[in-house]
């Protein structure tokens, strides 16, 4: 029946007139289509978003609250968000910036302002995931793209020079390229770099750089190894691989609660780095370009040819004036020219985005013959799929090749010295050219013609990184989301190296049967590979009551082999010697090659956050950490931590304080550890070597199946606070750290076994490091047309070695009269490497130096670790004119100038070379007889302020339809430092180590720091 009825309305409706029916049709279709709009209306909201300083931000995330549709601001700040119809609110977050939700209230423009600082809504990235700063109760600090230091610098860990409470940047070389220390909260390694572990989006770094060491193919010696001239160069910097540029921040986890997680690779702290992403909108080209000039920044004050002459009849020495006036350091230095350029290119939609980017760096050394190039490209992809949107993969790639020349400077040079200490002892009225313009040698003579030394001498190394990860995650619910992490960092050196035979060296001078000139090549592969398995829990579980919790399972694997091939006796051809090893007699190649023993880590976290009613906090983290470094019977290590905190400024009470923002107070306790040693250093190992006519196997470590991790205990009380509407933020920092079990390569009187020179134990005693962190910042001016601001911070900071039985020593001195000397010392009751030699009493009237008592006793007289670390800058702006200045520096730490020691004393004069100009100047004529001999007298006070970063911009803005966001600039590095330090550059790190032990503060011809000008520009399209 009812079939019927419809049936009969059907035919009904189809016999009604055309018009009818037409009508019937459109009012038909427009209703469905106003239910439809009705239903899923949306309005466009659009705006600018921009900080307290009145800069537009990149990057910036708009999402819809409670949706999962999302923005972001471009170039220029700006951003377009559609916002469906039950849309109330927009939130607003950056990395370091507090996050915002603003209320739509029918507007389509939506302006904000990002408040800065250590506001305690920011965004913080933490290890595995993130939190809001508010959540955080460890010592953590945030440094993003705003802040970083400017110019064309090479290395991230320059970036944040000066800016962060407890964290010291040292450059160990002004050599482009060249190794950095970076020592969070004080020194305490006593074998390894003590360097902090670098995590990149995720994915840790193996801390080592490809590019291969050792003596770089220099002036070996007919029949043995060991070099004779320019020894072992500086290491390369394991960041270079990273182009500054693609880094949108740069975390600094610092006490145990916030680095525990990292378990046994988090002793020295954890940076976390993250890499720029693509964002939402349409496609953009984002383009920086600068070029740059560099000079020597600081001299040392030795004799021109005039008072050379002066200073030789004064001694009454004849036949050393050659009446020339020669300046050897200008003569091997130069004006250094640089180019730096990044392109990158960004979009996406529909939570669907990518950002690729191409660098490239070239720039030149003040040294001639140093140079570095680089040659870098990323690439990024944030996707997600399904209708819910709930399946989404993370890709990153990081691809970087650089390319160096490398000047023969070494570490640890002998009498005949390398190419900074040939030039300072040069005499200063002999030519180094011949009257025909080719470059003087003198074949009998133990003197080096520094630009002889340049002529010979070619070194070339190349490394190329990629480090690429894949990230497939699933958000099982709203507050449980799975993810996995699989990636790869492969890293390979090469590096070609000779020295010709022209040069009158022992071991690359001609010497029959030996016709001359030497060579290697080296090459080094490092291999890492992570697996990472995380599980996050994010969810209110009562009333008032929040967990924020992760569980996860992660293995690492690390591979490290090369190679290296000597040869000597190419003589004079004109062909480079790294290509004709074939050559030379069989008897004059050599042929090493290595293969580390397994290194692989495993291990599983947790970690935990309680947030009831954003008042009171707690957090829990354990680690185990199980690796094949160590001994059988201790594989697993166990790092547990817990931390609360207190936002004191959400207590009921504390309401009606307008004046006070912020306040929280923070307190931790955990534990880490450190494996920074030789993998196999708990095993019997064995090397193959042969001799005569058959193999044989050398003993090379002994086994210890105790050998356990080095563990690092750590205490933190801290403070955060923001005054006056936050206009003013800073915090207060305590820290107690406590090294203990220390890892050392112990070294026998009798071995254990034929050829073994090493047994790793853990020495009982400890390292303590405690101090005060303190970070202030204060927005003094606020306006529309103008702002001013201005930051600091400073760390006091002591260290001292408790309980070691014994005394081990480091801190090798090299030079003339300096033969086996050692000058530091880890012992009871000092800071870690002590200074302790004679003590100099000046001169006595037959001008030779004095010392207390008799003259051999060694004094505690020097340490090398600073009592203050500072770091200062300021920032303005004029309407379109801005200008930022950041300061950094050290204080209460000295410096052994070995340099003035063995390169530069009065003894020079009797063999014609150079000296200090101010051993001239002395009350009492120094004799020439005076013994090179180390001594107090050449420790000196190494404290020091600069000024190491200065911009001035002005911001055009857009020009045209197609250039938005253009900006220029002129930026400044190294303008000046005030300091009493003699030397090149106050802040030093020579590598002087002994038997792997590191040293500290010791300064033996450097490559100088440079001062560098650049004029840059960026814009987007």
């Amino acid at each position: 029946m009812n079939e019927f009825l419809l049936q009969k309305k059907w035919f009904i409706f189809l016999d009604k007139p055309k018009s009818q029916l037409l009508q019937k049709t459109i009012f038909c279709c427009l209703a469905l289509l106003s239910f439809n709009f009705s239903s899923y209306a949306q309005s466009v909201v659009k705006g600018v978003v921009s900080d307290n300083e009145k800069n537009t931000l990149i990057g910036v995330t708009i999402s819809v609250t409670g949706t999962n549709v999302r923005a972001m601001t471009g170039a220029d700040g700006k951003y377009v968000i559609n916002v469906p119809a039950t849309g109330k609110s927009l939130t607003f977050s950056y990395v370091g910036l507090q996050s915002q939700t603003i209320a739509i209230n029918s507007r389509t423009t939506v302006n904000i302002t990002l408040s800065s600082g250590t506001d305690l809504d920011a965004v913080t990235i933490v290890g595995y995931g993130s939190v809001k700063k508010s959540d955080l109760t460890g010592a953590a600090t945030t440094v993003s793209a705003k802040d970083f230091n400017k110019g064309p610098l090479i290395a991230p860990d320059q970036l944040i020079q000066g800016k962060v409470a407890g964290v010291q940047m040292i450059n160990n070389s002004g050599q482009p390229g060249g190794a950095s220390t970076v020592r969070i909260r004080g020194n305490t390694a006593v074998t390894g770099s003590g360097q902090p572990l670098y995590i990149v989006d995720g994915v840790a770094l193996d801390g080592r750089s490809a590019r291969p060491t050792g003596n770089g193919g220099t002036a070996t010696a007919p029949g043995d190894n060991k070099l004779a001239a320019s020894g072992t160069s500086s290491a390369g910097n394991p960041l270079n691989f990273i182009n500054p540029a693609d880094i949108e921040s740069m975390e600094i986890l610092k006490d145990a609660s916030a680095t525990a997680i990292y378990g046994s690779r988090a002793a020295y702290g954890v940076v976390l780095i993250t890499t720029k992403r693509g964002k939402s909108g349409e496609t953009k080209i984002d383009v920086s370009a600068s070029a740059g000039v560099s000079t020597l920044a600081r001299s040392l004050k030795t004799l021109d040819g005039g008072e050379f002459r002066n200073a030789l009849s004064k001694y009454g020495l004849t036949g050393l004036d050659y009446g020339d006036n020669v300046d050897a350091m200008k003569a091997i230095t130069r004006t250094g020219y640089n180019q730096n350029y990044s392109v990158a290119i960004s979009g996406g939609n529909d939570g669907n985005v990518f950002r690729a980017s191409l660098g490239y760096q070239n720039q030149q050394g003040i040294i001639r013959k140093s140079d570095f190039k680089k040659y870098s490209g990323a690439f990024n992809g944030n996707f997600k799929f399904l209708e819910s949107k709930k399946l989404g993969l993370d890709v990153n790639m990081i691809s970087n090749q650089y390319i160096e020349n490398l000047p023969p400077i070494s570490t640890d040079a002998g009498f005949t010295g390398s190419l900074i200490g040939q030039a300072l002892s040069w005499n200063p009225t002999r030519s180094m050219y011949n009257p025909d313009g080719s470059i003087f040698i003198d074949q009998q003579s133990t003197t080096i013609n520094p630009m002889a030394m340049l002529a010979a001498s070619n070194d070339k190394s190349k490394v190329t990184t990629v480090l690429g990860s894949v990230s497939p995650y699933y958000k099982i619910t709203p507050w449980l989301e799975f993810r996995m992490l699989a990636s790869i960092n492969y890293s390979t050196g090469i590096r070609r190296a000779s020295t010709r035979s022209f040069l009158n060296l022992e071991g690359v001078k001609p010497n029959l049967p030996f016709t001359g000139g030497v060579a290697s090549y080296s090459n080094t592969e490092l291999i890492t590979q992570q697996f990472t398995n995380t599980l996050n829990f994010n969810k209110e579980i009562a009333n008032k009551l929040n967990l924020n919790a992760i569980v996860g399972y992660e293995f690492t694997n690390y591979i490290n082999k090369g190679q290296n091939m000597t040869a000597k006796g190419f003589g004079d051809v004109d062909v480079d010697y790294t290509d004709i090893f074939h050559a030379v007699a069989p008897v004059n190649r050599t042929a090493n090659s290595y293969y580390d023993p397994t290194y692989q880590l495993q291990s599983y976290f947790a970690r935990a956050i309680f947030n009831y009613d954003n008042k009171y906090l707690l957090t829990a983290t354990f680690r185990a950490d199980g690796s094949t470094k160590f001994g059988s019977d201790n594989r697993y290590g166990y790092f547990p931590s817990f931390a609360v905190a207190w936002n004191i400024k959400n207590e009921n009470f504390m309401k009606d304080v307008a004046w006070l923002n912020q306040l929280k107070l923070r307190a931790g306790y955990g534990k880490t550890g450190n494996q920074e040693f030789p993998s196999g250093s708990a095993q019997q190992r064995y090397d193959i070597v042969y001799s005569g006519t058959s193999q044989s196997l050398v003993g090379v470590n002994n086994e210890n199946k105790k050998l356990k991790w080095q563990s690092d205990k750590q205490m933190n009380i801290g403070v955060d606070f923001g005054l006056f509407n936050n206009k003013i933020t800073g915090s207060v920092d305590y820290f107690d750290k406590t090294t203990t079990d220390l890892l050392f390569p112990q070294i026998p009187l009798q071995p254990a076994n034929p050829g073994v020179t090493v047994t790793w134990i853990n020495l009982p005693g400890q390292i303590k490091n405690k101090g005060i962190e303190l970070t202030l910042n204060a927005n003094i001016i606020d306006k529309e047309d103008v702002s001013f601001s201005v930051g600091g911070n400073a760390t006091f900071i002591k260290n001292k070695v408790k309980n070691v039985v014994g005394i081990i020593k480091t801190g090798t001195l090299n030079g003339q009269g300096l033969s086996d000397v050692t000058l530091e010392v880890i012992q009871d009751g000092l800071p870690l490497f002590a200074m302790v030699t004679r003590e100099y009493k000046g001169l006595n009237a037959a001008g030779l130096s004095q010392y207390t008592e008799d003259g051999y006793k060694s004094y505690y007289l020097g340490n090398p670790n600073p009592n203050v670390i500072l770091g200062f800058n300021l920032n303005a702006r004029y309407k379109k004119l801005t200008f930022g200045a950041n300061f950094n520096g050290s204080l209460g730490q000295k410096i052994y100038n070995n340099t003035a020691n063995s390169v530069l004393p009065i003894s020079n004069l009797g063999i014609g070379r150079n000296i200090a100009s101010e051993l001239l100047n002395s009350p009492i004529q120094e004799s020439l007889a005076n013994p090179i001999a180390a001594s107090s007298r050449y420790i000196e006070n190494g404290s020091y302020v600069k000024l190491a970063n200065a911009t001035i911009g002005y911001s055009i803005g857009n020009l045209g339809k197609t250039i938005k966001g253009m900006n220029v600039f002129i930026n400044g590095q190294n303008l000046f430092v005030i300091t009493k330090y003699t030397g090149f550059d106050p802040e030093v790190n020579v590598d002087k180590s002994l038997n792997g032990v590191p040293s500290a503060g010791i300064e033996y011809i450097p490559y100088p720091t440079s001062r560098t000008f650049n004029l840059g520009v960026n814009f987007s399209l």
